[in-house]
């Protein structure tokens, strides 16, 4: 039974709650992915530290993603399933958040490494807390096929709006008269990161609505019948879950295209700054372009692909939609490796239209096909699990997401990028780029060959909706009927 009362349209107000949460739950990790580079330029970490600082945390978080799963769909309170975690989540997140980029030059490399592990840790089981019951709202939101498209677009649309914002913390970073060296900034930044974050995460848990489930027939959530469940949860969770063809597959072609993404998405920076600007970061070398990459690329997202791809999706269908949209960030892919020309940075611009439609489009179409999965779900074994099955989606995410990160500092080593170097040599530059292109277009590729016989259509969406209603119905009638036949008997 959800949490939410689910309705075939969605009032905007609540899509709009919905997307202040996404906001938060996009604008961390793209600080984060900004902030990290501190790490490697002003702290002196090595390619293996940046490897294990992202690879363990990330890994510790899916780990605690599918357990929180199985607390949200199970809790019984008069708050309904999911708002009173959102809440915690979010406070955790932002305290932990501030704390964890406390970091001094001053203090060894091993002590900093070590300092920002832990809280790293810390944040990351907010993040948990937070993420999963809030994702699991989201997919109970409604349950019309299409609305649940809208309901993603808004939510992507509001969360771009951390990577239209995140990209400038680059100027604010470099620039001396704000901050006398970045990982000052980052100390400072941070502090008002958290505080924006923490109220915007906040935001779903007061303001969509759950109802009770004081007196839903759930399994007790308490730590000993966790424990007893860790089997359930790992194993026959996962098993249940991943033997559906369509969830499996929509596992599989997010870790692909999202993944291949992030393992070289900090290379942009590096890219930009080194091979279009030789090394010379002030007003005099790259300054803004790493923040108009980022920038650009996320406002094109917001008003030009995700309308695009939800338009898409009601005309062509969610799959077609996903693999028109993959193989048009495949051009744009092919296009950046031409379009970064030295003195002339600009060219690259070009190409941002083309390839903002891999990431910007993904998640607005695989969240919405998850809800479509989780009814089928319900179909075939009578329970509703939005927690689970966003749990173990997010958790294929993020452990994809986590070895993304291992993978980012292995390729540093193995091209022979030098951490605070003034200039890196030809090859590693032109391993980057190779890297940059080659990698996603390899996954987006094999994505789009996962994807291309994904079966849960709309036709096929509106059955299952149709059994669903039908045994719903049928339900009630019975329990009317109980109801009168106790009435009848005092």
């Amino acid at each position: 039974m959800s949490n939410i009362t689910p309705s075939l349209k969605v009032p905007m107000g609540q899509k709009v709650a919905f997307g202040f949460g996404m906001l938060a739950n996009q604008m961390f990790p793209a600080i984060i992915s900004i902030f990290i580079v501190v790490l490697v330029q002003s702290l002196g970490f090595p390619g293996w530290m940046w490897g294990v600082v992202s690879l363990v945390p990330r890994l510790f978080d899916a780990i605690t993603d599918p357990i929180m799963g199985y607390i949200s769909d199970n809790t019984r309170s008069r708050w309904g399933r999911r708002r009173q975690y959102v809440f915690l989540g979010a406070i955790i997140m932002g305290i932990s958040f501030i704390i964890m980029w406390q970091l001094f030059k001053d203090n060894s490399i091993d002590y900093n490494f070590y300092y920002f592990l832990f809280w790293s840790l810390v944040f990351y089981l907010g993040l948990t807390i937070f993420s999963v019951p809030y994702v699991a709202m989201g997919y109970e939101m409604s349950d019309d096929f299409h609305e649940r498209t809208n309901i993603m677009a808004v939510a992507q649309f509001i969360g771009q709006w951390a990577w239209v914002i995140a990209p400038w913390f680059w100027i604010l970073m470099d620039d001396k008269d704000w901050f006398p060296s970045s990982e000052v900034a980052v100390r400072e930044l941070a502090i008002w990161v958290a505080i924006v974050c923490m109220i915007l995460a906040m935001t779903p848990a007061i303001f969509i609505k759950g109802k009770s489930t004081l007196n839903e027939d759930y399994e007790d959530v308490t730590f000993k019948n966790i424990l007893k469940k860790l089997r359930t949860i790992f194993v026959v969770n996962f098993k249940e879950a991943l033997k559906m063809k369509p969830f499996r597959k929509l596992c599989i072609a997010t870790f692909l295209v999202f993944n291949a993404f992030n393992t070289v998405a900090a290379f942009t920076y590096f890219i930009i700054v080194y091979y279009l600007f030789d090394g010379v970061t002030g007003p005099d070398g790259a300054w803004w372009w790493p923040t108009l990459f980022g920038s650009v690329g996320a406002l094109v997202t917001s008003f030009l692909v995700i309308p695009v791809v939800t338009k898409m999706s009601k005309t062509l269908g969610k799959k077609k939609a996903f693999i028109v949209s993959q193989s048009i960030s495949i051009v744009g892919y092919i296009m950046l490796w031409f379009l970064f020309i030295p003195g002339k940075p600009y060219m690259f611009l070009i190409a941002l239209p083309f390839f903002s439609f891999g990431i910007g489009g993904l998640f607005t179409l695989m969240m919405s096909m998850t809800a479509d999965v989780i009814d089928l779900d319900e179909l075939n074994t009578g329970k509703r699990r939005e927690g689970i099955f966003g749990a173990i989606y997010w958790w294929m995410v993020k452990f994809g997401f986590g070895i993304a990160g291992g993978l980012t500092g292995l390729i540093f080593s193995i091209i022979g990028f030098e951490s605070g170097a003034a200039t890196q040599t030809e090859e590693a530059l032109t391993g980057l780029r190779l890297f940059f292109s080659g990698l996603p277009i390899l996954g987006t590729l094999i994505a789009i060959y996962v994807m291309s016989d994904y079966d849960i259509t709309e036709a096929r969406a509106g059955e299952i909706r149709a059994e669903l209603d039908k045994r719903k119905a049928i339900e009630a009638k019975r329990n009317a009927s109980n109801s009168q036949e106790t009435i009848e008997i005092d």
